[in-house]
């Protein structure tokens, strides 16, 4: 049994070429699984007008996977907070928190979400927040939360309701330094994203989280997450053709602006063929940042990136093409890791 802390960071993928709705409902049938499996925690994001993903609203999944499941703790990872009000953020969590207490996380983060019109659309017709306003508006969201705003402050007076029970926790996603300070400074959890982009991020970043961490924010203590990609199946080959689907996709988006959903792994090894040398190699990169193998092969690789950043909780993400293999690569890793035990 290893002394690892597993989670869970789905992105909703709408599988099998299936209708866009279907997507909200594979969350759900996931966070069951997940549930029972033994992951700690269960985090839903955020994409808007984006193909092949189902939920612009983690809000809405946050409390139907709540209901959904008995134990396992539920966030948004997550929100995008440059779009909304902090005041309206901080309602709609506290009364999550007010249904399911003890189990809800306030994830929030300050990218789009989706492609510039759609981010347009949603702040429309005012504007989006300039991304320098982050950090005073995710100030902003704890102090509403626990309804302790300086008396200085223009809304000091407004009072977040339910105000008789708890603040969640607030948690921060980012994928720099930058984010990890601002983290720290306001007292937030601090999930580091492997997952995004194919550049390194060394493990100094988690160290200047805690360096520059402060109390009195949302945390007592200095907590990191690191979240990564991970796929688990019966062979490193077998996992590495799972994973093609969402490799390729990435590189389709990424590097042409292309809106395609998923194809399955069949289709992508006769498209891979027809890639410039610069796509494969975008491929490559690609493929290289996210775990895969056989549960002893990602057991070991996972143990080795908690211990180079020095954290005790791994939240994993994986997309593929059809649900099935994508729930075995979930309770694979719960088995391997002895979560249910």
């Amino acid at each position: 049994m290893s002394h690892l802390k597993l989670s869970v960071l789905d992105q909703s993928p709408v599988h099998d070429n299936q209708p866009e709705s279907s997507g909200l409902f594979t969350t759900i049938e996931l966070a069951k699984a997940c549930d029972e499996a033994g992951y700690h925690r269960y985090w839903v994001a955020e994409h808007h007008d984006t193909p092949g993903y189902a939920s612009p609203c983690p809000e809405l999944m946050v409390s139907n996977v709540a209901h959904a499941t008995k134990r396992i703790r539920v966030g948004s990872g997550g929100v995008m907070l440059p779009h909304y009000s902090a005041f309206k953020v901080a309602e709609t969590f506290k009364m999550l928190e007010a249904f399911h207490p003890g189990r809800i996380d306030l994830g929030i983060g300050r990218a789009p979400g989706g492609n510039p019109i759609s981010s347009s659309a949603i702040s429309a017709p005012r504007q989006t927040i300039p991304a320098e306003y982050y950090p005073s508006q995710a100030q902003d969201l704890i102090g509403f939360l626990s309804n302790n705003l300086p008396s200085e402050h223009p809304y000091s007076r407004a009072t977040v309701v339910p105000s008789d029970v708890g603040a969640p926790p607030v948690w921060m996603l980012g994928s720099s330094d930058g984010s990890a300070e601002i983290a720290g400074v306001l007292g937030a959890g601090f999930v580091l994203a492997l997952f995004i982009g194919t550049h390194d991020r060394p493990p100094e970043i988690i160290q200047r989280y805690k360096k520059a961490f402060q109390t009195g924010g949302s945390l007592e203590n200095p907590e990191a997450i690191i979240a990564v990609a991970a796929i688990c199946a019966d062979s490193k080959e077998e996992a590495e053709y799972i994973a093609s689907s969402h490799t390729y996709w990435k590189v389709q988006a990424f590097r042409h602006g292309a809106r395609d959903a998923f194809f399955s792994p069949d289709e992508v090894m006769v498209k891979r063929k027809q890639l410039s040398l610069s796509d494969q190699a975008y491929y490559d990169e690609t493929l290289a940042t996210m775990v895969t193998g056989t549960p002893e092969e990602c057991q070991s690789r996972l143990e080795q990136i908690s211990a180079l950043y020095q954290v005790d909780e791994l939240m994993i993400v994986n997309v593929t093409h059809a649900f099935k293999p994508r729930v075995e690569s979930y309770k694979m890793l719960a088995h391997q890791f002895g979560l249910s035990k």
